[in-house]
């Protein structure tokens, strides 16, 4: 089951982050279809937020497809998102690992890797690669 956490300084909504967290549990499968999610109860105590913001965010959920509800139930998975197989994501997750070991290595920090990969990656998506 996904445990939610918020990060209250960084400018983006409660429910998005929740939705957020969820679509990236589905593209690494540690989320899969018929899983259940926490409930908005479960959530609100674990994060101390209000219960409409959780419920707003599962509704999203619901509207993408990603999730149902299922009343007295919970709301469960119902398709997944990527297109990646998982044995794939665990290379490419050892592989971006030993390139964040060199970036540091050669004197970046976190703002100077995440603006060098943001822009391969925008260069990718211009050649409509990735």
């Amino acid at each position: 089951m996904i445990e939610f956490h918020l990060d209250r300084g960084s400018g983006v909504s409660t429910y998005l982050q929740l939705v957020h967290q969820v679509k990236q549990a589905l593209r690494l499968g540690t989320l899969r279809p018929g899983d259940r999610l926490p409930t908005a109860r479960e959530v609100v105590e674990a994060l101390t937020i209000n219960p409409n913001t959780v419920l707003k965010a599962y509704r999203e959920l619901e509207r993408e497809g990603l999730v149902t509800g299922r009343p007295g139930l919970g709301t469960f998975v119902q398709r997944s998102i990527g297109g990646a197989r998982l044995a794939d994501h665990a290379v490419l997750h050892r592989d971006l690992e030993e390139w964040v070991g060199r970036a540091h290595a050669a004197g970046l920090d976190r703002d100077d890797m995440e603006a060098l990969f943001a822009t391969a990656l925008a260069g990718r998506l211009r050649e409509g690669i990735a």
